[in-house]
Order: C-alpha cells, then structure tokens, then sequence
C-alpha cells in the first residue's frame, strides 16, 4: 500500500500503527520521527523491530515517505506542522490520531494558510494504560472504531486510501464532520475521563484515604481506570475541546443536583427510574454503537446425542412486545410476568421509556408498567432505536403515524435491510406520513398525524401478522372503522391482548375491525413459553433416537401452532398435555419422543401458522426419509436473512441435497455430515443449524451466532441440559 510510512511520534499509538502496519504488509519501509529526548525510545522502537530506522531531523524522516502519521499530542501539531511546512510534499498523505479534530484544522490553517488537500484528519478510538512504544501492539485498533473528519476540500483518492489502510488493520471506519466528531468525543471520552480524573482527585485528598482506598472494589477500579491515562495528554485534550466540554459539565452538574433532591426527599420510585434508565440507556447504546464491535459468537457442536428432561423455554416474544406497547397505552398499572429478556423486547421496553412511559424491570421475567393513557405518550428526546427487532419497528410505525409528535426509527444493519413499504404503503392511504430510504427501508421518518388519519379496508396481499397488528394500532387513532383481511391466518396476540386491555375488537372470518373509540385498561398479563423457542427442541427431540423430552407452559395459540402440525404430518411423536388457558391465551405442556420423520409436501394453509420456525424444520427434513416441498413461503426471503438461501447453502455445505426456489425448498432427506457453515447473524439460522448437530457425523461449527441473544440468550445452557454438546466460544 506504501512504500515509506513515516511515524512522527513512536509511542503507543504511532508504535501500535507502525506494528499493525508491519503484520499486515502495508508499508515496505516504517521510519520514526522524534526530539533529542525522544532517543532512547526511538531506539528501543528500533531494536523491538517496530521500526525500520529512526531520525531526529524531520527532513530524513520525511524524504520519499508516500504517507506521514502523526501521533504527537495534539497540542503539539502546530508545531508538527511548522517544522513539515518547508518540506510539505503533493505527492504524500499525512494523516494523524488526534482526540480532538478543530484543533488539528486550526492549527493547520494557522501554519498553511488554508488546510491542505492532503492532509487526512483520523481518531482511532483506541488506547492503553500505559505509554511508550514498548506498550504498543499490532491490534490495538482490530475491531475499533476509526473516525476520518475530511473538509470540504480534501482529496478523495488520499481519503479512500487512509479509509483503506485503516479498514485493512481491522479498524471499522466512519466519516464524519469535525464539529460532530468533538461533540460525540467530549460526551464518550472526554467527560468520563474528567469525572475519574475529578473523582480519585476528591477522595485522594480525604483524610482517609489509605481506607478508602483500602476497601475500594471492582467497581471503583473500573470507574477510575481512565484516571491512569497520561495526565499531560489529557490537559491538552480538554483544553483543545473545552467549549464542547463545558456544557456537558454544566448538564452533569444539573444531573446530580437532581439525584442529591431525590436522596434528601426520599424519593426512591424517582431514583429506581433514573438508575433504571440509565441501565437500559447503557444496553442501548452497547448494542447501537459497539454493534459489530462486539465479540464474535460461534458455536462449536460435536455430533450424535439425545435430548432428555424437561423445562420452560423463555417466554413469548410477539407476546413481550405487545404487553410493553399496550400495557403502556392503557389507564393504570400493569403487571406482566413471563416477559422475554432479550434483546428485541428489550428494545420495545427502551423505546416506551424514552417515551415517557415508567416501566419497573425486568426483573425474573416480571414487568410493572404505569400506563400513561392511549394519548398520553411524549415525544422522545432522541431516534428510537429499535436493535433488530422487525415487530418493534412495524408495529410501531402504526402507532406513531398517529402521535401528537414526530419521530424517527432506526434500527442494526441486519434490521435497516429489511423492507418496510408493506406497512409504510398501506399506513400512507390512512393519511400517514412517514418516509424511508429509496429502497423502503429504515430509518423512518413519522411525522405525527395525530386526529388526521382515516381508516381504510385493507386487503393484505400477503399474510403477516405484522402488517396486520401495524394497522390495527394505527386504527386506533384515526377516524372510523379499518378494517383488516387475512390471505390466511396469522398470529392473532394483537387482537386477543386488546380484548384482555378491554379494548373492543370485531372479527368475523378473515376480517378484523377497529375504531378509535375504545380505551385501553390496565390488566395483568401471564406471557407463555415462546412455541417459536420451543420448536428447536420439538424438532431436535424428535430426530435424535433415545430423546424424550418435556417442555412447560407453552403457548399453544392456534395461529402459531404450525410446527406441531407439520412435525406429526411426518410422523412426529408430539403430546399436548395439560391444555389450559392463562390471561386469554392457550397454553400447555409438550411431551416429544424420538419418532422416525417421513418428508412430506407441506400444506401452503400451515406456511403462516409456522413462518418462523422454517429453518429447523428445515433440518427435521434433511434427517427424514424422502423428499420435502415447502411453497409459499417467501416471506423466509425477508426475515433477518433470506432464510431460504441461507438454509439451503448451509444443509448443502453439510452435504444434504437442499435446493432452494422462489417460494420455498426441496430436501431429500439423508444423513447430515459437518462443516463450518454461518448464520449470516439470523438467531434462527444459528439454533437451528446447533439442533443438525444432533443428527451430524462429524462436528458442526456454526459462524456468527451473536443474534441468539436477540430472542432466546439462554438456548446454549438449556440445549447443553438437555443433552447437546455444544460449546460457545468468544473472539
């Protein structure tokens, strides 16, 4: 990529750069650049191979060098740039890994009279404790954000290439202005390295320190971790950024006047809501900004085995998000237990708080939730980021089209690919005003139409349970009756959790009917096991010879009992036992022993009462004798994978004979042998390929499996109880 790299500053960052771009092959030459002083470290840089050759005139060090970095302090690169000027170069990139941008642009107009074209400003949002080149490593910046601020006038093939070299030693790069890089900085670096610095500060000059010091925890350790960081470095830092950093210490200050009030007053129901918003505002934003930068997941499963015993599967999914969207619409207080702590109900959960919504928990599946009315829902402060859950995005784009405010989706990637025209289309003839990306999809855009929208008769093209709980929630504010009508049945939890809200809801046949006359009251709500959860182990208990396995409590709603049906069209040994109905819904214990599978051509009238759980019936038809047709069912192709395609090249790298078509898949049934194969991040992509593993040859690695948390974060400790021999391993 270059021939000479030259680095102006050989310490942690300039070392950790040099080392990365080294093992990577990317530059054929590295030099060094550094004061008198700076000697002793330049040769240790040497002699550890970080660098090729060092010099303490920057004319050497610069000569032929087709890419400078510099990684000074910032307050240095006034200086920097004075001493570069006579030698400043068309032909070369200087890039740098400064916290603070408008600085850097400062200092390079004070010096050049304009900024140079080529000249890149760059943060990698990385670091250490310690200092020097001998803390330095290659992969410092692997999995790291890297942010470039380029101006109006820089040079795009220089941008591309520093873009480039950054992505290539495993950076994930983002573009952005200067202004907006300072702001975000000061609010996630700069101000928590102030509170460490302010808090070991305070309590270093108590006393009894040596005490508190003494007994101080992991907590504290964590906290002040920072506080090590060069205190120098940080000087200059906060000064170059101060009229960032300022207001953001005037709004904490005003935040823990507010908490010292609520401790002097008692208020503990204020305090539980600030801590407990805090809480989820941290998952949020773990999982909105680390997103890719988490670890990866991958699960490795030995073949053969059975599944025995008996447990409860975590709680419905559909079910968890409509208790948080209707709970916090009713009058009163609500009571939810059972509710599904993963990460997609947990969005919906965030997305009602930041709406002003008080909502207690979750705590061992138990929600309180103080209900503020069907209009008394706030504008949120913020984008309602939803993570990758499709139901809290559709459905609440039906019950935002009719708000008193604006309000914008937004969602993961894998959520942001997903199409949204089947709910925005049909929302726009209600009078809704909602806009998307070219392609119709995510972020979108709601403008609220509160007392504007008309009801409509729709006509769903296509099944979905979500399209139609998206317009029953958007009838609930606009003016006469919508009506809505089924292809084919879907999920009805909508409909039957109004009811159970006291909120008046007509069906008749295929055709459900709402009005906006109706309120919702508060009630308790008992959330079943998920049947969607269930299904990998119906499937894996009934392929595995020697499985006799019990699961409690699950929702058996006859909308979504098409797994069970399809299994015992081909021979599965399924009991429903103990049928009962809890909070409106049917529920019941499932009994499932090994049974021989026969393939079958699946009956399109059961494709909607069993959309999701395709992937592991998939695998149910690789292990049956014959062959299996599923049609009508391209839907799959527009979940959080195209779980048609994805199923099929995953069954045929295991070496069953899988072809997809538009609408569904072929299998002819046989053995299922190992592989690596990826889930493309699809939570039911990775279960479901674990669940082949019982059946399989030889091992299974199964990529990319982050995503379970998304709906079922206990499936490797349950699965591995039951009697798979999965192993999940972090990198």
């Amino acid at each position: 990529m270059f021939d000479s790299l030259c680095i102006i500053g050989v310490g942690l960052m300039g070392g950790s750069v040099a080392q990365a771009a080294r093992y990577y092959g990317l530059s054929k030459r590295i030099v060094g650049f550094g004061r008198e002083e700076d000697k002793e470290n330049l040769q240790k840089a040497k002699e550890l191979g970080v660098i090729d050759d060092y010099y303490l005139q920057i004319e050497q060090a610069v000569k032929n060098a087709d890419c400078v970095l510099i990684a000074t302090p910032v307050a240095a690169l006034e200086n920097i740039f004075e001493q570069l000027k006579p030698y400043w170069s068309d032909q070369t990139i200087y890039t740098d890994v400064g916290s603070t941008k408008a600085s850097i642009v400062d200092a390079a107009q004070q010096v050049f009279g304009v900024v140079p074209d080529n000249l890149i400003p760059a943060h990698p949002i990385a670091g250490a404790e310690q200092s020097g080149v001998e803390a330095s490593f290659y992969d410092l910046f692997l999995n790291r954000r890297l942010i470039i601020t380029p101006l109006t006038n820089t040079d795009l093939k220089a941008l591309d290439k520093i873009k480039l070299f950054w992505q290539r030693i495993g950076s994930d790069v983002s573009v952005m202005s200067v202004s907006r890089h300072d702001e975000i900085l000061a609010a996630t670096s700069h101000l928590p390295h102030i509170l460490a610095f302010a808090l070991v500060n305070m309590l270093g000059h108590k006393d009894q320190q040596s005490e508190i010091f003494k007994y101080a925890a992991g907590g504290f350790r964590d906290f002040t971790r920072i506080a090590s960081s060069d205190p120098t470095m940080w000087r200059d830092i906060c000064l170059l950024n101060k009229n960032e950093i300022i207001p953001l210490l005037q709004q904490t200050k005003q935040q823990l006047d507010k908490i010292q009030d609520l401790l002097e007053n008692d208020d503990s129901q204020q305090l539980l809501s600030t801590f407990a918003y805090a809480n989820t505002a941290r998952q949020r934003f773990l999982n909105q900004f680390e997103g890719n930068m988490s670890k990866s997941i991958t699960f490795q499963v030995q073949p053969g085995g059975s599944l025995k015993g008996e447990g409860r599967v975590p709680g419905d999914k559909s079910m968890s998000h409509r208790s948080i969207m209707l709970g916090s619409l009713a009058d009163g207080v609500t009571h939810v237990k059972g509710f599904l702590e993963a990460e997609d109900a947990l969005a919906t959960l965030q997305a009602f708080r930041d709406m002003g919504v008080e909502i207690e928990g979750p705590e061992n599946g138990c929600l309180t939730i103080h209900g503020v009315g069907k209009h008394g829902l706030k504008a949120p402060k913020n984008e309602l980021y939803l993570g990758n859950s499709g139901t809290s995005m559709r459905l609440l784009s039906g019950l935002l089209a009719g708000q008193a405010f604006d309000s914008v989706l937004t969602g993961d990637k894998s959520l942001s690919g997903r199409p949204m025209k089947r709910v925005t289309g049909p929302l726009a003839t209600m009078g809704a005003d909602i806009k998307t990306t070219e392609a119709g999809t995510a972020p979108l855009y709601i403008t609220g139409k509160s007392g504007q929208l008309t009801a409509i008769d729709y006509e769903m093209p296509m099944a979905s349970a979500q399209v139609k709980s998206c317009l029953l929630l958007a009838g609930m504010y606009a003016e006469g009756d919508t009506s809505v009508v089924e292809p084919a049945p879907t999920r009805d939890h909508t409909e039957r959790m109004l009811s159970g809200f006291s909120y008046p809801v007509h069906k008749e046949g295929s055709k459900v009917t709402i009005n906006a006359k109706g309120k919702l009251t508060a009630c308790d709500i008992d959330v079943p096991s998920d049947i969607s959860s269930a299904a990998f182990f119906l499937v894996g208990a009934s392929i595995a010879p020697g499985s006799d396995l019990l699961l409690k409590h699950v929702g058996i709603n006859p909308t979504r009992t098409g797994v069970i049906d399809i299994l015992r069209l081909m021979g599965a040994k399924i009991e429903v036992l103990n049928e009962r109905t809890v909070g409106g819904e049917p529920v019941a214990d499932l009994h499932v022993v090994y049974s021989p599978l026969k393939g079958i051509d699946i009956p399109e009238d059961l494709v909607p009462l069993a959309i999701d759980e395709f992937p592991v019936l998939f695998v149910a038809a690789a292990c049956a004798e014959g062959q299996t047709r599923l049609t009508g069912a391209e839907e799959l192709r527009v979940k959080e994978s195209d779980r048609i395609q994805v199923m099929a090249d995953g069954l045929q790298i295991l070496g069953v004979d899988a072809q997809s078509t538009e609408d569904g898949m072929v299998i002819q049934g046989g053995s299922i042998g190992g592989g690596v194969v990826t889930s493309h991040g699809d939570h039911r992509i990775a279960m479901s390929f674990s669940i082949a593993g019982l059946r399989a040859t030889a091992p299974i690695t199964v990529l990319d499996c982050a995503n379970v948390n998304t709906s079922f974060p206990e499936f490797k400790d349950l699965v591995k109880s039951f009697g798979l021999d999965l192993v999940c391993e972090e990198s």
